[in-house]
């Protein structure tokens, strides 16, 4: 009965992490896995967040580490641009309503002289609508 006990306790369960062992290193003793700075709870593999508290656990600071992206931070395309975001906005609007006046005709065929006018109109409609945001995104484009 014994035997089977201590068995229990060495078996390790399939729903906790297997924690490595420990290892010596030259400086002193340190663990195979990094502690987070912030509340001392053992990192992920790998891992650059903490799990717990969420904190970049290289670092001691109390401050969440933003995750930025070049391709999702609008304020550097912004900046490079030299517009701001409401104008990026409307020009990317605006080329939005150019694509669909083009495509416009070859998603809707005119068999007959009404059916032709009717697409042209929305071609014209389209455009308008292009023209709008061009204006509106270069009158707020930054001085």
């Amino acid at each position: 009965m014994a035997h089977t006990a201590s068995n229990l306790e060495e078996r390790q369960e399939f729903w906790k992490p297997v924690i490595p062992p420990r290892q010596e290193t030259a400086e002193g003793t340190e663990s195979a896995a990094a502690a987070c700075g912030s509340c001392g709870t053992e990192l992920m593999a790998e891992a650059r967040f903490c799990h717990v508290c969420g904190i970049d656990g290289h670092t001691t600071s109390m401050e969440p580490a933003a995750v930025v992206h070049p391709w999702y931070d609008l304020s550097a395309v912004c900046e490079a641009l030299g517009q701001t975001g409401a104008s990026l906005l409307a020009l990317v609007l605006g080329g939005i309503c150019v694509i669909a006046a083009l495509f416009t005709g070859f998603l809707f065929t005119a068999t007959t002289w009404l059916d032709w006018q009717a697409v042209q109109i929305w071609r014209i409609e389209w455009l308008l609508a292009a023209v709008a945001l061009f204006v509106a995104g270069l009158l707020l484009k930054k001085k």
